[in-house]
């Protein structure tokens, strides 16, 4: 009973939590939007099997992170370089494709293995969100057992996004496969959220 209420419970959460645009999602739309669903599959994997240590790491130093200034002083200055740049290398490689850019982009597992262990957004959202649940009584991590199936729960959420995300978007993009401006959309978002990010945090 415990496990499969960790699951649901870490499921929805991560479920929605990975619904606002960011590094993973976008990308995840623009395989779908480029018809690369196999390669959406392989990325969504990855990414999703990412979330699982960094799950594991929040539960296991939910305090000491959240008491550390250093890390919630900087994570919004992580996340304006790390999307900025990933905006620009995006918008580029659409531009023009070498063939090292063209391997990364195919290889659907490795990518997302680098993008999710890039992801700087991970780590907080799991935090805090493993703190409320815990507070609220929603979660009993005491049990290994528990443990895991909240774990597998994050992980299994992530993915299930992912893959709904990529066939979305290959549906809604069928008619545009060759359209440049529609690829670009992801890397602009990305750039925009990437300055945003940097705006917020010298303000």
């Amino acid at each position: 009973m415990i496990v499969l209420l960790n699951f649901s419970v870490a499921f929805f959460f991560s479920f929605v939590g990975t619904i606002p645009p960011g590094t993973l999602n976008l990308t995840i739309l623009q395989l779908g939007i480029e018809n690369k669903i196999k390669i959406a599959w392989r990325f969504g994997l990855a990414a999703a099997i990412i979330e699982y240590p960094y799950a594991w790491l929040a539960v296991k130093f939910e305090q000491l992170i959240t008491s550390s200034p250093l890390i919630a002083e900087n994570a919004q200055l992580i996340t304006a370089i790390v999307m900025t740049l990933l905006g620009i290398i995006n918008l580029w490689s659409i531009r023009k494709t070498s063939k090292f850019a063209e391997k990364f982009n195919n290889s659907g597992f490795r990518r997302g293995l680098l993008l999710g262990i890039l992801n700087p957004l991970a780590l907080p959202f799991w935090v805090g969100t493993t703190a409320y649940l815990n507070s609220q009584q929603w979660i009993n991590l005491t049990t290994t057992f528990g443990l895991q199936g909240y774990l597998f729960g994050v992980s299994i959420g992530t993915l299930t996004l992912f893959i709904l995300l990529a066939y979305l978007a290959k549906k809604v993009a069928s008619g545009f496969q060759q359209s440049i401006i529609l690829k670009r959309i992801p890397g602009i978002i990305m750039l925009a959220l990437g300055l945003y990010a940097f705006i917020q945090y010298f303000l």
